[in-house]
């Protein structure tokens, strides 16, 4: 089978009553690091942890492609705890790695015995390692900290450079951060993997590191994983019945019923054959596509997750905010799915993954958010958004402890007018509510406003809406002005980005017309991409004004897009009375007046906004710009005011350029390439020659250099082939 780590219910690789334990490591963000005299902190985000990629090999061997993903264990496997075989069950070839890469996480005894397992992995794959540094507590001799890097890290000195002694070192990167935690164990605090040089077994045998190994230093140390480690349970036997026969409408349910129905997927006569068929169907098109399955004890099929290559290229772009959208499951909808949902340089709704869940209990959300951020290399978003979900919330704190996690504020404010419908004055209160949520400019209006509201209705003593404002901070926008949201979220009409399938998946939808529609939806939002560059770049919108910031944009960003910030520029004549305030060295306070309509005798409302002219930096109360993403007019009449010509180049997002070539084939992988493994070499000429394709079909012109270069190449590589024959 194409593709990555994918498991099929078909695939009979292994022994008919094997089951698996497949370790999925999410990502782990490390703790703040006290270095040197321990006064200096350090935060450092987390590494990539997997390189998933697919690479077109037949199924059969996918457990040598997940070697470096998955931590397999056989339960029917004859071996020992401190051996890690994977077979490949059609060419009868063995390959053996006592010691898997460190990441982020792993968790040791010991600082010897977190030196023992680098010096050993070093050793089997072909390098030497030394100690960079290290740190102790202050006033005491306790060890705190260290970093082993690889012995080609740095360059010889001046002095050293007079020697004779022969270069080795290449200012390799190759390092593992240790920390001791609170339980007094050494924890895995930062990772880079990625060489410089070719590694070199026979030479480094007689490296100082690895002499310094004693019988009682080779034995296998195990690391151990935190909270972030999930087990996911396959089963091979029972997989293909249970997948089908093990919904509600199989003929063999009577004799089933020990098991829990509510704690599988749901499936009708047919789905699972769907379900297998459309993800073959699609890694014969999509060597990157990647889907991973979820059973329980039973063996019964409770949650799918698959991405395809672009969604994948695409976060890379546009992954900085992610709505997970749970439409489906909330309302109960035949099909059982999860989006992860961005937007892209249009302020269009874009996929970045799915999938199906039996429920929404707290497990199933954890496994299913790791299964996406493994996918994703560990790196999480900035900014989630979700609808009001205790369980979803837990499982996001887990997975995603550093995002920003916020309720989508259209759906709250739909929510509290569902929940209050039989207000006799409602007209009156919806009025209300919005100006409470959406004019709020400081914590303590909306906090006030709030107050009033609720005495003025009566409505104090409500249980739901008590709870709702004690979750204030996660959707109402006054606390959420240092969050960014990507133009996610319209804060002033209440508008959000509505969800992909929209029009396309109806509650009574089947599973089968789902799948059956699925690329055709997928294609037509990539048209649609399409002609949007094509019309964006082609095409110079009309200018409304005599701005130069107006045309600035206009020959930078995507037409939906600058036509959102032409209206900033255009609101630019409400704003009067610039102000200045008071002043903090280069930090300047100005107050911007602005009419509310276009009657002068409208209300006028005052908008504080702050200027650093050293560093040309702006900030207006109204956050326009974390909200949508741009400047508001208030912050572009102050830059104007301060005679500031073009806007700073820190405000104008790469998410919303036009002329920023966006290549949807991932590159996920490192360039350094292990010489003697040839796994390594189909991934790394694969992914080089999808790139030179996809840059290819950018025009004629692009396609014949593209395909020159390839025959050269051909004919080159041809030539190395004669020399050896």
């Amino acid at each position: 089978m194409a593709g990555d780590c994918t498991f099929s219910p078909t695939d009979d690789t292994l022994s008919p009553h094997t089951n698996l334990d497949i370790t999925l490591e999410g990502s782990q963000n490390s703790e703040q690091l006290l270095e040197d005299d321990g006064d200096l902190e350090n935060d450092h985000e987390t590494e990539q942890l997997f390189e998933i990629e697919g690479n077109g090999h037949e199924g059969n061997d996918f457990e040598n492609e997940c070697e470096q993903l998955f931590e397999i264990e056989g339960n029917d496997f004859e071996t020992d705890r401190d051996d890690t075989t994977l077979d490949d069950g059609q060419n009868g070839i063995s390959e053996r790695k006592d010691y898997p890469p460190p990441v982020v996480g792993m968790e040791f005894e010991s600082y010897d015995d977190a030196y023992n397992y680098y010096n050993c992995y070093a050793k089997e794959l072909g390098f030497a390692i030394r100690v960079k540094s290290s740190w102790t507590k202050r006033n005491s001799k306790e060890k705190r900290g260290a970093v082993l890097c690889c012995n080609c890290e740095g360059f010889k000195t001046v002095k050293e450079a007079n020697t004779r002694r022969k270069e080795t070192r290449t200012g390799c990167l190759a390092m593992i951060r240790l920390r001791l935690v609170e339980s007094n164990r050494w924890r895995v605090d930062e990772v880079k993997l990625e060489h410089n040089h070719s590694f070199d077994p026979e030479r480094v045998q007689n490296s100082k590191s690895h002499k310094k190994m004693v019988t009682g230093d080779k034995r296998k140390v195990e690391p151990t994983v935190d909270v972030e480690v999930r087990t996911i349970k396959l089963y091979r036997t029972p997989v293909a019945d249970s997948m089908g026969n093990g919904s509600s409408n199989s003929n063999d349910g009577e004799t089933n019923d020990h098991v829990d129905r509510s704690r599988r997927l749901k499936l009708k006569n047919g789905d699972a054959q769907v379900i297998y068929d459309f993800f073959c169907r699609v890694q014969l098109t999509d060597p990157n596509f990647f889907y991973v399955m979820d059973f329980n004890d039973e063996g019964y099929l409770r949650n799918v997750f698959w991405i395809d290559s672009r969604a994948r290229t695409a976060y890379s772009y546009f992954g900085d905010v992610v709505a997970f959208d749970t439409t489906c499951l909330s309302n109960h909808y035949d099909i059982p799915l999860f989006t992860f949902v961005g937007v892209n340089h249009h302020g269009q709704s874009i996929l970045l993954g799915c999938g199906l869940l039996a429920d929404e209990a707290l497990e199933t959300y954890i496994w299913f958010f790791r299964a996406w951020l493994t996918c994703m290399s560990g790196r999480p978003p900035q900014t989630i958004l979700t609808n009001q979900c205790r369980t979803m919330q837990s499982a996001i704190a887990e997975v995603f402890p550093r995002a920003h996690h916020r309720f989508c504020l259209p759906h709250v404010t739909q929510s509290i007018l569902d929940n209050l419908g039989e207000l006799q004055d409602y007209v009156a209160f919806q009025t209300v509510l919005r100006r409470v949520v959406y004019d709020s400019i400081k914590v303590d209006e909306f906090e006030m406003a709030w107050e009033e509201m609720i005495q003025r209705f009566g409505i104090r003593e409500h249980e739901w809406l008590r709870n709702l404002y004690e979750d204030r901070e996660r959707w109402a926008p006054v606390y959420s002005k240092d969050t960014s949201f990507g133009g996610m979220s319209d804060f002033e009409k209440g508008e959000s980005v509505s969800p992909f399938f929209d029009g396309y998946v109806y509650q009574q939808t089947s599973l089968k017309e789902f799948f059956n529609m699925y690329e055709l939806v997928l294609q037509k939002k990539h048209q649609k991409e399409a002609l949007d560059d094509l019309e964006s770049s082609d095409s110079s919108p009309i200018l409304k004004t005599n701005c130069y910031y107006e045309l600035q944009l206009s020959k930078l960003y995507s037409r939906e897009i600058f036509q959102k910030f032409q209206d900033e520029v255009v609101m630019m004549s409400s704003c009067f009375g610039i102000t200045q305030g008071h002043a903090n060295g280069p930090v300047v306070t100005f107050m911007v007046k602005e009419r509310d309509g276009e009657e002068i005798l409208r209300d006028v409302r005052s908008f504080e906004v702050m200027y650093d002219k050293a560093g040309a930096e702006v900030r207006c109360i109204c956050n326009c710009f974390n909200f949508k993403g741009y400047l508001c007019r208030h912050a572009l009449c102050v830059l104007n005011y301060n005679g500031v010509e073009e806007i700073p180049f820190q405000y104008i997002l790469s998410r919303w350029r036009k002329d920023f070539k966006r290549f949807y084939v991932p590159d996920l992988g490192s360039n350094n390439v292990d010489i003697t493994n040839p796994v390594q070499w189909f991934d790394h000429l694969y992914r080089r020659a999808m790139q030179v394709v996809e840059e290819g079909m950018i025009s004629q012109d692009h396609y014949m250099v593209a395909w020159q270069a390839f025959k050269e190449s051909l004919n080159k590589v041809r030539l190395v082939a004669d020399k050896h024959v």
